[in-house]
Order: C-alpha cells, then structure tokens, then sequence
C-alpha cells in the first residue's frame, strides 16, 4: 500500500546501550517473538561476533520462524585493511544467517579523518564493497549512514557520494542517521527532501529512504515524524525509547503517530491495541520501572485528576483526551487527591463496582476526608483498596474485622557488627475472644506483620492466601529531619490479584501497621462479599 511506514525495531542491539538495560539471550528472543507478533516489520537482533551473547540469540534464532517480521544482523563496512572476503565482522554478519544485513558507515568527514584516519576516497570504497558484496550473498542490505545530518551541514557533497556509493552498490534502504540526536525537525525535514531528490528518483528502482534518531535534543519522536511527512518509508526506533545517553526514537510514540495522527499504516488498528501491552513487557524484561508519563503507554497518559478535568471527561471524553485510551490498550484512569471533586469520588466508586449516589451527602463527607487526609501526607492515586475502605466506612458498608488491643516492637543489636534482632508482641480482639501472638522477623515492619498474621489466621484462616509484595517508604517533610512525617505504601498479592494500601504518620512503624491493617482489612472485605479483588494494572 503506497501509505506504509516500514518499522525497524533495534531495542535487541540499540536499546540495550542504554544505562541499566541488559537483556539475556533468552529475553531478546521473547522480545523478538512479542515484536513479530505485534507486527514490526525489521527487528535487529544485535552484533554478531561482538559479544557472545548476541552470538548465542543469533545461534538460537536459526531454530525460530518469524510469522512477520525479518530478522537483522548489524555490523559495520569492512576496515580498511581488509580484503571483503577476510573481513571477520563481514563474515560474523554472514555467519549470523539472517536474511537481512544493516551495516553503517561514515557520513561525517570528521569521522573519516579523526576515527578512522583514512582518506574520503577510501571511505567511500569501504561502503561500496561491503553493501556489494553482502548483496552478492543474497541479503536484503539496509545501509545506515551513521552522522548523515551532521556530515551533510559540514560538506553536503561528500555525505551524498557516501549514499551514492551504497546505492551504486546495490542497498535496498539508505537510512539518514541523526546519531548525536542534535538535529531541528526543519533541517532534518529540508534535508531528507533534498537526499530524496537526489537518492529516490524514479530511475532508482524499489530504493527506500529511511530515518534513524536520538533524543539528546527530545526530539527523536519529532525528527523522525518529520522524516517521513517529506519522504522516508522506512523508520527506526527502540521500545520505551531505550538507548544510549537520552535514548533513541521511541516506536511507542512514533507508531501510534503515524497511525492515528498522520494516517499511515504501520501494523494496523488491531495490532496498534497492543502497544500498551508490548511496552510493559519490554520494560518488565529490562527489570525497569515502566515509566508513568510516557507518551500512549504511560499510566499517566489517560490519568484525570482535577475535578473539572474529571467532569468533563466524564460526559465526553475527548474534552480532555486526544485518542481513545483503548486504541493503543491503555485505560483511561481517574485520580482521587486533594484536587478532586465529586466527579472523582462518583467515578473512581463506580470503576470500582461501588453503588454511590451522587446525590447522597456521603459524596461531600469523603471528598473532605479525603482533602483533609492528603494535606496530612495521604496519597490515594497509588492506594485504591485503602481509597475502597474510605469509601465503604463512609457509607456504613464496611465494618471493622479486629480492634488492636496494643503491639509492641523490639529491637536487638548485640554489638557494632551483629545483625539487628527484632521481635514484635500483638494483642488483637475478634468479637469477644482476645488473641496474644508474638514473632521475629528481618526488621520491625516484617516482625509485625508476621505478629499480626499469627493472631488473626485463628479467626481468618484466609490470610494464610497473601503475601507482602513491595514496601515504600516516602519521607514528606525532609526538613522535619528524623521526626518527619513518613509516607507507607503497601502492595499485597494472592497469587493472581494484588492491590495497594498506604498510611501515613511522623512514626514509621505506625504508618506501617496502618496500611498493613488495610491491606488485611481488604482483602477480608472481598472474602467476606465474595468480590474479585482489584487486579493492579
């Protein structure tokens, strides 16, 4: 169709320059498989011979079949010492397989002196032989001139015989690279019309032109938006914008982009509703944070806050939304904060599958309680079952499982270098019968909520299902030194649904038994009433 955007996914090679990301041979054939199923079109799987962990995918990628995507190899041109035929990277990139080749070569005369001291002539050789010679051996070859914009600002002429060269030589794409991510999306849109009018004319076959940024400038998205509005076909990027420095392009953003705004075809509307999906997972194989805010996939993208926002929302959506959150697989999220109103309280109960009537004088009570408890350090955005218990004793449907007749915490440390000891002692009543229990545990917190557990599996035998997954601690009032006031945050998991609580006090192991108790509280709340707990996204 002559509206397709040829996505090139280089995560697997790209991405993993980025600080913190490292991907296991095994993880980037999960993420290949994920790329192939969504509908990317290349994926780069790494450098063969430069390291054996990308010996080891391209080994194992052999035995996989790609229902979609192509599978690419990356190197560099021959050195220039070398006869083609000797050249061990040339031979690593053959070796590998794979019925695509991307080599790069130098665009810059700056890298052609200071880098690789040989003389413009030679570089342009080097480009020429390597592209004919994999193309000889039967690769589709995708030549990335790494520096172009730069190179083509300091000597126009020689970055376009660099093209030439591989376009003599045979290239089925020529990709202009942005690699210091410095570009303005004017020059980059001035520029690729003035190498398409050169490069891509009629007598030059199925040539295509393709875009490859950074985002040092944060404008790798733009950039390459830019390309392709004046006539790049074939674009590149990673997932989440991994990559060296301030990351590479993020396909994330430049996909949806393309599909929705700019009326392209890259893996159609039925793919485009995983993209949420895929971005997650690629995040969760890096072992990263996903980021909240990122653009699409983020859980910020959809997230409504301001009561005002919320109400208009709330009656037609795009008042405050630019896409259907479900177009890319996100959801769209209403927060409960200081900033709500009404329209905040009325919606996030009724995502919840709690009855409220907006006209019911519970609606202001919590709204208060809630401004009230968040100007103390309550935070509810990340805590939905301790916003739900709010909600719930507000409107008399919830009522106390246990009362605490008093804890106490002690803590050992024998000397200098011993390990800290700690012991926790509960006294708790269920209806008329008390319960004393007591238990050690790897730091206070833990202590307790082991003594709590003990003293109430007698009367709850259901606990025993869920565990303490992640424990956040948030100081609020640094300046308060060590008597500041300390924000908990409690995730709690039963094998297959988790769910948050928070609390807040100047006493950290207060704040902590608070949302230890609403995080029980809750989920003897949904045992009791047989509801499926809140699954968190």
């Amino acid at each position: 169709m002559n509206n397709k955007i040829f996505t090139y996914d280089t995560t697997l090679r790209d991405g993993t320059q980025g600080e913190e990301i490292a991907f296991s041979a095994e993880d980037k054939l999960k993420i290949a498989k994920r790329l192939d199923a969504f509908g990317i079109d290349y994926i780069e799987g790494g450098w063969p011979g430069s390291n054996p962990k990308d010996m080891e995918f391209f080994e194992r990628a052999k035995g996989v079949r790609f229902q979609h995507a192509r599978l690419a190899a990356f190197g560099s041109t021959r050195r220039a010492k070398n006869s083609i035929e000797d050249d061990a990277n040339i031979r690593a990139l053959l070796d590998a397989q794979t019925p695509v080749v991307t080599i790069f070569g130098k665009s810059w005369l700056l890298h052609v002196k200071s880098a690789l001291h040989i003389a413009p002539e030679e570089n342009l050789a080097l480009i020429e032989d390597s592209v004919r010679f994999l193309k000889h051996n039967g690769k589709e070859v995708i030549y990335d001139a790494e520096h172009f914009f730069d190179g083509f600002k300091t000597d126009k002429s020689y970055a376009l015989k660099t093209l030439e060269a591989a376009q003599r030589a045979g290239a089925d794409s020529i990709v202009l690279c942005d690699t210091n991510g410095g570009s303005m999306p004017w020059d980059v849109a001035e520029i690729v019309r003035e190498v398409k009018s050169v490069i891509t004319t009629p007598s030059q076959g199925d040539l295509r032109l393709g875009i490859h940024t950074h985002n040092d400038a944060e404008l790798g998205v733009a950039n390459s938006l830019a390309a392709i509005q004046n006539g790049c076909v074939h674009v590149q990027g990673t997932m989440n914008g991994y990559g060296e420095r301030c990351g590479n392009a993020n396909l994330c953003s430049i996909i949806p982009n393309l599909e929705l705004k700019m009326k392209y075809h890259c893996v159609g509307p039925e793919k485009l509703k995983s993209l949420t999906e895929i971005s997650r997972y690629v995040s969760e194989l890096a072992n990263l944070t996903h980021r909240k805010n990122l653009a699409y996939v983020g859980e910020s993208a959809f997230a409504h806050k301001g009561g005002v926002h919320v109400s208009a929302v709330m009656k037609t959506p795009e008042t405050y939304e630019h896409v259907t959150p479900e177009t890319v697989g996100n959801i769209r999220r209403v927060l409960v904060s200081d900033l709500s109103g009404r329209s905040n309280v009325l919606y996030k109960a009724d995502e919840l599958g709690i009855p409220l009537d907006e006209k019911s004088p519970a609606v202001q009570k919590i709204v208060d309680e809630i401004k009230e408890l968040e100007h103390y350090g309550y935070r509810y955005e990340d805590a939905e079952g301790s916003f739900e218990l709010l909600v719930k004793k507000n409107t008399k449907e919830f009522k106390e499982f246990f009362d605490l007749e008093g804890f106490k915490v002690i803590i050992h440390k024998e000397s200098y270098e011993a390990q800290p000891h700690s012991e926790a002692i509960i006294k708790v009543r269920v209806g008329d019968k008390t319960e004393l229990a007591a238990a050690e545990g790897i730091g206070p917190v833990n202590a307790l909520d082991r003594a709590l557990r003990k003293a109430l599996e007698r009367f709850y035998p259901q606990l025993s299902q869920i565990k303490l997954t992640d424990y956040k601690v948030r100081v609020l009032d640094s300046q308060s030194a060590t008597a500041a006031k300390v924000r908990v945050l409690i995730e709690t998991q039963n094998g297959h649904d988790a769910w948050n609580t928070v609390g807040v006090s100047p006493d950290v192991i207060e704040a902590s038994w608070k949302a230890l108790v609403d995080s029980l509280s809750y989920h003897l709340l949904k045992m009791a009433t047989k509801a499926p707990l809140k699954n968190k996204e």
